[in-house]
């Protein structure tokens, strides 16, 4: 088996686990198709949900996503010069990004190459991968704020037939508290993915993997990433709704935030114009843009988006522009602040200690006042980051080329920016 595709496929929950150290299974559905301050201004986010609130028209269709206009002045070019700066140094194909405060553009860039002789451009689309679990986060909330239903209803009210589905409950699903296994570490799983990476996973097969073998501890009492939390909660989420997923996130998230260019599809499709991705096989460096996402969250939640919208993601679910006070609070603690440590049963690897600086909420992860997802598999990386009390959004994605480290670089690129955007609080992410 190659270890640069098993590195890839454990990527995302291993930069999970750094993140929070440093601080046909029954009733669920098959695939279905489908610092030195920047002026603020008006905070898009906002006002898209003043308007949804007062039931108003959607926002306008954004302007398109290209690289901001020439020549680059103050933090804007020192944003563009750090960036290219960590690209050449990571030795990365392509660096896109966008920065906005109050949901004013600062700077939007795209450098390096998507392939050989075709340049990265911000509009190029590449896989949001656990971006998902934000936005599921987000619709569910919202579903609370509607009355629907409440984070602590079990599973079983929609999935009865599923297993452990009576002790586990939405807010654990969202939480990442479920004790269910992670299918995408399971060694067999690899070996499977590894041999066939074009393989399209139904989510029946997924969930069967986690819940065939014991939970890791009581559902609840600990924290520990696992894939088979975002299939599952796709699924209690259709059931609940009565509408497909991908139609469902469209309804309550994208299009409320104007993410128009973020779209959910069932097979590896990845609308024009595309990032490509590439990984390190043994001695070879191959095109890894195709290979199939299916096994990577709910269907309807497998998302392809562009760096404008990744921005608009940061801010949006961030700043909890869509939620009431009281959502927003559980966003960003669900009740796992203090959570978490190894037991005779899960490995300190495995289960973490979540703290008040670095814990997971509600789909995304909390790191030292800012809200972060940070997507990375299969060749890509990328990362939504936003601190609240700047109003400032960075989104990042990355490409690697033939000597680019492991881990996710877009969280690298990232990390530079917000020294110079937020001096002394970037996040400490790895």
């Amino acid at each position: 088996m190659g270890r640069s595709r098993i590195a890839a496929l454990l990527c995302t929950g291993a930069l999970l686990a750094t993140g929070l150290a440093a601080g046909a299974a029954p009733g669920v559905r098959a695939a279905a198709p489908a610092t030195a301050a920047v002026r603020p201004g008006v905070h898009e986010a906002g006002a898209a949900a003043a308007a949804t609130r007062a039931g108003a028209a959607a926002p306008a269709v954004p302007a398109p996503c290209v690289n901001s206009p020439l020549p680059y002045g103050g933090q804007a070019a020192d944003v563009v010069r750090i960036a290219e700066q960590a690209r050449k140094q990571l030795d990365l194909a392509a660096v896109l990004l966008r920065v906005t405060v109050d949901g004013k553009e600062l700077v939007t860039a795209g450098l390096g190459e998507s392939m050989a002789g075709v340049p990265a451009v911000p509009a190029q689309h590449f896989r949001a991968g656990s971006v998902a679990d934000a936005v599921m986060g987000t619709a569910l909330l919202r579903l609370v704020d509607e009355g629907r239903v409440h984070l602590d209803d079990p599973v079983s009210r929609w999935l009865p037939d599923l297993p452990y589905a009576h002790r586990i409950t939405l807010r654990m699903l969202a939480a990442s508290t479920s004790g269910l296994v992670d299918y995408s570490t399971d060694p067999a799983f690899l070996t499977a993915q590894e041999d066939n990476p074009f393989r399209q996973w139904t989510s029946e097969e997924l969930v069967a993997r986690a819940t065939g073998k014991p939970l890791l501890y009581a559902p609840g009492a600990n924290w520990s990433r696992s894939r088979a939390n975002s299939v599952i909660l796709g699924s209690a989420l259709e059931r609940i709704t009565g509408t497909r997923l991908d139609v469902l996130l469209r309804q309550r998230v994208l299009d409320p935030l104007g993410m128009h260019e973020t779209r959910a599809a069932a097979t590896p499709e990845i609308p024009s114009p595309v990032l490509h991705a590439f990984t390190t096989q043994d001695d070879s460096y191959e095109d890894s843009t195709y290979w199939n996402p299916s096994w990577t969250t709910a269907p309807g939640a497998v998302l392809t988006t562009d760096i404008c919208d990744l921005a608009r993601s940061a801010a949006g679910v961030g700043s909890g522009a869509l939620l009431s006070a009281r959502s927003r609070a559980a966003l960003l603690d669900p009740g796992t602040v203090g959570l978490g440590g190894p037991t005779s049963t899960c490995p300190a690897s495995v289960c973490l200690k979540n703290t008040e600086a670095t814990h997971y909420g509600t789909g995304v992860l909390v790191v030292d006042g800012w809200v972060v997802q940070n997507p990375s598999f299969s060749g890509y990386s990328a990362v939504q980051a936003y601190l609240p009390t700047d109003r400032l959004a960075i989104a990042v994605a990355t490409t690697g080329g033939r000597r680019t480290p492991g881990g996710n670089t877009a969280e690298l690129v990232m990390g530079r920016l917000a020294e110079v955007l937020a001096p002394g609080r970037a996040p400490h992410l790895g």
